[in-house]
């Protein structure tokens, strides 16, 4: 049976996840915060297992209606088939927004969602008592959206938030979510054949996520998820073809810290194997075997680490690296101040824009002497 799902996604990155879900064999279209695309429940599981840019994977209770007073919204959302998702007495957290709607006092929606679910069930769900900013995996999330009086019920298929893959316990300062870093290595067109060195590599989420990416290992191999209770869910295939034939993938960090704690998680993640950090700052950065390839990288650019530093001479010193070191080679960094990338001196692309944590960010890509 054919069920409506919405795969979540960081803002601009939602063309990079619908690459993802075409590529499940599966028919998506983007909008605004993600991607909605059908299918069955073992297309849901393969969804959370496989799709390395997504946030979180909802699934739609039936189609979105109108309420424009409360017993309407009580009715019709009590005709939902929350029998598919939900046990009686089950816990439940119920997440509330309101736009531009008669009703917009979020507390009385989502008193009339959980007495409307208490009616279709035969008893009202316990609600969890308190509301945690992004859910934990233990209490099963449902999220309603009343825009212009349209109300849409979903329910979270995934549990904690896709990013958690559950490898990178230790960490460095500032760093880079798992599903942004997926994303940068898609948005730089690395070919996966090539080598690739991150010079600030941090917690190693850029190296790591590539020697997952590249050896076709699901990002969510090593954790659970929330829709894994539904009633009647198939269960997950966790079988995948491995590819062992990596190129070289390199991380480094003048942060000996930061070296330890990539050490840590690329052990945790069983990408070791794959992957080399190193101990250095970037003017000691080297190619491997003389080869061009890419280097990617999220470098310090002020706003949560090296506040009140001047990072001038740092990105004019990585310019100067590339220039002399990597003549050929594709570079593609994360950076939210133009002024900064400038210093680099390289014939940047910066028409692709993110945002993460509220900041607007540039992925800047460039062509070393090109």
């Amino acid at each position: 049976m054919a069920e409506t799902y919405f795969a979540v996604a960081p803002p601009g990155l939602e063309r990079f996840l619908l690459s993802e879900i075409t590529a499940l064999g599966l028919e998506g279209k983007t909008e605004p915060g993600g991607v909605i695309f059908s299918g069955t429940r073992t297309d849901l599981l393969s969804a959370n297992l496989r799709l390395r840019t997504a946030s979180r994977v909802l699934a739609r209770l039936g189609t979105s209606f109108y309420a424009r007073d409360f017993t309407e919204l009580r009715q019709r959302a009590g005709k939902l088939p929350w029998e598919r998702f939900l046990q009686p007495g089950q816990a439940i957290e119920l997440r509330v927004t309101c736009h531009k709607s008669k009703l917009m006092h979020t507390d009385a929606v989502a008193r009339r969602i959980h007495e409307a679910i208490g009616d279709r069930l035969g008893s009202r769900p316990e609600l969890a008592a308190t509301l945690d900013e992004e859910p934990d995996g233990s209490v099963q999330s449902i999220l309603v959206r009343l825009v212009d009086d349209l109300c849409t019920v979903s329910i979270d298929s995934s549990g904690e938030l896709l990013y958690k893959r559950g490898y990178r316990l230790a960490t460095a300062k500032a760093p880079l979510r798992e599903t942004l870093a997926a994303a940068l290595l898609m948005a730089s067109g690395w070919d996966k054949v090539s080598p690739l060195i991150d010079p600030f590599c941090g917690s190693g989420t850029i190296p790591i996520e590539a020697a997952l990416l590249a050896a076709d290992v699901p990002p969510g191999l090593k954790r659970k998820f929330i829709c894994e209770n539904w009633q009647g869910m198939p269960s997950l295939n966790r079988q995948f073809d491995l590819n062992t034939n990596l190129p070289p993938i390199l991380g480094s960090d003048r942060d000996a810290g930061a070296v330890k704690a990539s050490l840590e998680n690329g052990k945790r993640a069983g990408v070791s194997q794959w992957v080399s950090f190193s101990h250095q700052a970037v003017s000691a950065i080297e190619p491997p075997d003389n080869a061009t390839g890419w280097i990617i990288t999220n470098p310090p650019y002020g706003l949560r680490i090296s506040e009140g530093k001047d990072l001038r001479n740092l990105y004019a010193q990585f310019g100067n690296v590339l220039r002399a070191k990597f003549p050929g080679w594709q570079v593609t960094v994360l950076c939210p101040d133009l002024a900064l990338l400038g210093q680099a001196g390289l014939p940047w692309d910066t028409s692709m824009k993110w945002k993460t944590g509220g900041v607007q960010v540039f992925v800047a890509r460039a062509l070393v002497g090109g």
